[in-house]
């Protein structure tokens, strides 16, 4: 356990929090203990949330958290990797053409900046939810092979923690429905989300700090963690997701600043 684990904080050592959400805050429609009284805490503390979660658009997700209990959050604070996707690839080329598989969050994103095009797309895009099947894929490594689409990848998650008919259970994330596009091209794709440094890059803008005075809190060490790290974001790991208590950080990963069994734990330390 890292020392910092071991002594409350009289002063703070960071002036800003990023927040993960699923595995965090909630598991799907249910809060995760503690999670309501933590955000209370940090009313006061300026703080914005970065979630790989590419289904929901920001205003979707503020709606889900005021509707299971939470302080309604700013949407302009929720800093999804449809959003960033949409975002970098507006970057990339404006008025962009897109093919897309994932949920209808992941198309009203990409909505904002470009125009679906299945026929002449200039990027194929893979995001989490259900879409993708047989024809979709074949339409995918066509527009890839033979018209010169770019692939790109919402986030590398391989899965996540969600609900699915109503029980909880470990669906496919984008790092997992876009392997197929790898396998059949051959073609590598961009990766937008954590632990790539975008998503927490557009947050510290949001905020306006700097990345050593900010706190990132994630239940992935792989991604939320890592990600931070690698920016000099100050980090600490709840096992309230898909990392259980006890188990062994990846190999070849420093340990984060704090390593807690949950959001109450981690409010008792920084003293808050």
């Amino acid at each position: 356990m890292n020392q910092n684990n071991c002594l409350a904080k009289a002063e703070l050592p960071f002036s800003a929090i990023l927040l993960d959400m699923d595995g965090v805050l909630f598991h799907g429609m249910n809060p995760i203990d503690g999670a309501i009284d933590f955000m209370h805490s940090i009313k006061h503390i300026p703080h914005a949330f970065v979630t790989n979660n590419p289904i929901r658009l920001p205003k979707s997700m503020a709606d889900k958290m005021a509707e299971i209990g939470f302080r309604r959050p700013d949407e302009e604070l929720i800093i999804t990797s449809g959003e960033a996707t949409a975002a970098w690839l507006a970057q990339q080329k404006p008025g962009f053409r897109f093919f897309a598989i994932g949920a209808g969050g992941l198309h009203q994103s990409l909505q904002k900046y470009g125009y679906e095009d299945k026929d002449n797309a200039d990027y194929v895009v893979v995001g989490e939810g259900e879409g993708l099947d047989y024809a979709a894929l074949t339409t995918g490594i066509n527009l890839i092979l033979k018209q010169g689409a770019q692939l790109i990848c919402t986030n590398p998650d391989t899965s996540v923690d969600a609900f699915y008919r109503g029980k909880r259970a470990i669906l496919p994330g984008a790092g997992a429905l876009v392997a197929p596009f790898i396998t059949a091209t051959g073609k590598q794709p961009v990766i937008i989300g954590k632990p790539r440094p975008l998503l927490y890059e557009i947050a510290l803008q949001q905020l306006q700090v700097q990345a050593d005075i900010c706190l990132m809190i994630g239940d992935r060490p792989d991604t939320d963690i890592l990600g931070a790290q690698q920016l000099g974001i100050q980090t600490a790991l709840v096992r309230t997701g898909r990392f259980a208590p006890g188990e062994k950080l990846p190999d070849n990963m420093a340990a984060p600043d704090w390593d807690v069994e949950n959001l109450l734990q981690l409010k008792n330390l920084l003293g808050l």
